[in-house]
């Protein structure tokens, strides 16, 4: 069974107004948002425990706020998105991350790759998913929703109110950069870049 990512408007509002009413309700919504919200959660924190863990705190808090959501013109996911992205932001200030990488490489990089490929490569995904992470939390959200949600611009511009222009300028920004970063991370700190 495969669910729509939003529902209709109508059905949508509905459900909110009996979840508002009485939290048994709460279980549709639940049911429609939960397999998203969980997969962007995990795409943030790279631990099925942890996503878990998160996504029934996003959920909790819906529950626990349902009372004081008002329709705004988006749909109800970007409201749960918006939980979940202070949620992430919540556990990376409260804990140092403890996960170690995936790929610990000391390769011999090939000169005809380019630099930022030639890092990615050797960094491996949670080294990566790390310089995403000390990006500015609007450019770290755009990437994470594009990158690792795979979701369209304007989806993204409804979650985080902000136009696709908006968005697409905030994904060019946090891909630049990145680029900076990986190249400053083969170079190696304090090294000049080379003159030519």
């Amino acid at each position: 069974m495969v669910l729509e990512m939003t529902l209709p408007i109508q059905e949508e509002a509905a459900l909110i107004a009996r979840a508002q009413e009485d939290p048994e309700y709460f279980g549709p919504l639940y049911d429609q948002y939960f397999p998203q919200i969980y997969r962007y959660v995990a795409s943030r924190v790279r631990s099925q425990s942890l996503a878990e863990d998160i996504t029934s705190e996003v959920f909790f808090k819906a529950l626990r706020g349902i009372g004081r959501y008002r329709h705004t013109g988006h749909p109800f996911s970007a409201w749960l998105y918006q939980i979940a992205v202070n949620a992430i932001t919540d556990h990376y200030r409260s804990r140092r991350r403890t996960e170690e990488s995936l790929e610990q490489g000391a390769e011999l990089s090939d000169p005809s790759t380019p630099v930022d490929e030639d890092v990615a490569q050797r960094m491996g995904a949670e080294d990566i998913w790390a310089l995403i992470e000390a990006l500015p939390e609007q450019q770290r959200v755009a990437m994470t929703l594009k990158y690792g949600e795979d979701l369209r611009l304007a989806e993204i511009g409804v979650i985080m109110g902000k136009s696709e222009g908006a968005v697409k300028l905030l994904v060019f920004r946090g891909t630049a950069t990145l680029r900076q970063r990986l190249i400053t991370e083969r170079r190696g700190p304090g090294e000049d870049p080379p003159h030519g």
